[in-house]
C-alpha cells in the first residue's frame, strides 16, 4: 500500500518539527518546508521518511515552485499542513512597524501564499485536508502581541471562510489553535504562560485531529483553550479589566 504523504511547513523546529516526527513515525511520508534548509536535513537523519523542501513562505513564486516538486516526486498530497510563523514582543512593545509588517508578511500573507500554491491541486482532487495554523491568540487583542494577534485573528477568520467554499468539494479545511506551547518562539516572552505544554504534546492533539477527528477547529489544552474562548465572549469592559490585572500581577 502506498504512504500518505502530508506538506509541513515550519517544520524547522518547535510544532512544525514535532508533527513532522510524528507523522513519520506513523508511516507517512512528510514533504518538510522550511528556510533552514540544514536543519530539515537533520529531521531527514532522524527518519528517512522526512524530505527536505526549502522554502520561503514569503514568496508567491518560491511556494508555488515548491508544491510543484512536492508533487512531482510523491504525485499525491492528502494533508497540506501550514505552520510557519514569527513573533517579536519586545519590538511590538515599542511599536516597531518594520517588525509588525514582517509578522504580518509571514504569518498571514506567507500562508495565503502557501494556499496560493494548492487551491487549484485540492479544488480539482475534491478530496484531502488544507490545515491552517492560528491561535487562541487570535481570539482577543493581547499585551505585547499586537501584531501576532492580528495575523492568527485574520488567519482564523480567513479559514473560516475558506471551509464553506472548500466543503462543496469535499476538501476538510481544519483550524489549529495552540495553547502556549514551548518552541523557540514561546522562549522570548518575559511573562508566565500558564499550561504550557511540549510541542510533542501539541503533535499528538494535531495528529489526532487531523486523522480522528472531523470537527473545524483543533485546539488544545482544553483546560486553557476554554477559558480563552469564555474570555472572547465577554463585554470590552470586563475583558480589558481582567487582562490590565493580569498584566499588574506579572509587572508587564
Amino acid at each position: 500500500m502506498n504512504k500518505k504523504v502530508i506538506w509541513i511547513t515550519g517544520a524547522s523546529s518547535g510544532i512544525g518539527k514535532s508533527l513532522a516526527l510524528k507523522f513519520a513515525n506513523e508511516g507517512w511520508i512528510v514533504a518538510a518546508s522550511a528556510r533552514r534548509e540544514d536543519l530539515l536535513q537533520g529531521l531527514n537523519k532522524e527518519n528517512s521518511n522526512i524530505h527536505s523542501f526549502p522554502l520561503d513562505v514569503t514568496s508567491i513564486e518560491n511556494c508555488k515552485n515548491t508544491f510543484k516538486k512536492i508533487l512531482d516526486q510523491f504525485k499525491e498530497i492528502e494533508i497540506s499542513f501550514f505552520g510557519t510563523g514569527i513573533h517579536d514582543p519586545k519590538s511590538e512593545k515599542k511599536f516597531n512597524l518594520e517588525k509588525i509588517k514582517k509578522i504580518t508578511e509571514v504569518n498571514y500573507f506567507g500562508t495565503l501564499n502557501c494556499i496560493n500554491s494548492v487551491y487549484d491541486y485540492y479544488n480539482h482532487k475534491q478530496s484531502g485536508q488544507i490545515s491552517i495554523v492560528s491561535s487562541v491568540a487570535g481570539y482577543r487583542g493581547l499585551p505585547a502581541g499586537g501584531a501576532y494577534c492580528a495575523s492568527k485573528s485574520a488567519l482564523s477568520s480567513f479559514a473560516e471562510s475558506l471551509y464553506f467554499e472548500m466543503k462543496r468539494k469535499n476538501v476538510r479545511i481544519s483550524l489549529i489553535s495552540p495553547g502556549f506551547i514551548k518552541t523557540p518562539m514561546t522562549d522570548m516572552n518575559d511573562f508566565p504562560m500558564p499550561m504550557i505544554k511540549t510541542p510533542e504534546f501539541a503533535a499528538d492533539e494535531i495528529y489526532k485531529g487531523l486523522i480522528k477527528g472531523k470537527g473545524f477547529e483543533i485546539h488544545f489544552p482544553k483546560s486553557f483553550t476554554f477559558i480563552m474562548k469564555f474570555l472572547r465572549i465577554l463585554p470590552n469592559s470586563i475583558y480589558f479589566k481582567l487582562v490590565e490585572k493580569g498584566m499588574s500581577k506579572i509587572k508587564y
